[in-house]
This record gives structure tokens, sequence and C-alpha cells, in this order.
């Protein structure tokens, strides 16, 4: 079955850096689009950045724009989101999530709190 693990999660300081990082299994990870969402406590899921099988950023949300990049590996099948220059504003749950029609899976996401 398909299975999105989260990881890299965690509290930094307003203009700091984290990695996160979806370890994939249960399917042909190479060949789907993988995406990182996010989501603030009162706030809906929004799309934070997509990428295609081949590796090119097919979307990237304009509040991290400049700060965030999206990559993966295929042959580790993971996806990563490098999250620069953060700010308060970005403390969220982040989750990976991939879609195999007609369903979205998700991860159980992780935790980003951005305060000094």
């Amino acid at each position: 079955q398909v299975q999105l693990v989260e990881s890299g999660g965690g509290l930094v300081q307003p203009g700091g850096s984290l990695r996160l990082s979806c370890a994939a299994s249960g399917f042909s990870f190479s060949t789907y689009v993988m995406s990182w969402y996010r989501q603030a406590p009162g706030k809906e899921r929004e799309l934070v950045a997509r990428i295609t099988p081949g590796g090119v950023t097919a979307d990237l949300a304009d509040a991290v724009k400049g700060r965030f990049t999206i990559s993966r590996d295929n042959a580790k099948n993971t996806v990563d989101l490098q999250m620069n220059s953060l700010r308060p504003e970005d403390t969220a749950v982040y989750y990976c999530s991939t879609r195999r029609f007609p369903t979205t899976y998700w991860g159980r996401g992780t935790q980003v709190t951005v305060s000094s």
C-alpha cells in the first residue's frame, strides 16, 4: 500500500533553515507527481510545492518563492523540501502527498514551528 513518511520538522528561529524529507513506498514513485502541502492552525491546507516525475518544479506557492526548493531522488524514493529564510508565518504542519487517481494519499505530517 502507499506509504508517505515525513521527517525533518522542528523548531527554528526566524531566518533559519530546515530540510524536510518524505520517504515513499508502495507505488512506482518515479512515475508520479509529488507535492508538499501545509496547514497552519485555523487555516485550510494549502499547496506549497509540486514536482514532476522528472524533477521539474511544477508549482511553487507565491508565499515561498525564492525561499523554498522542492527536489526528488527517484533512486531513493524521496522528495525533499528545502526551506530557507523561514518566517513565523511558515509555521504549520507540512504534508507529503501524491495522487493515484482517484485517490489522494497523505503522510501524517511533520510540524514546523518558526519562533524566537
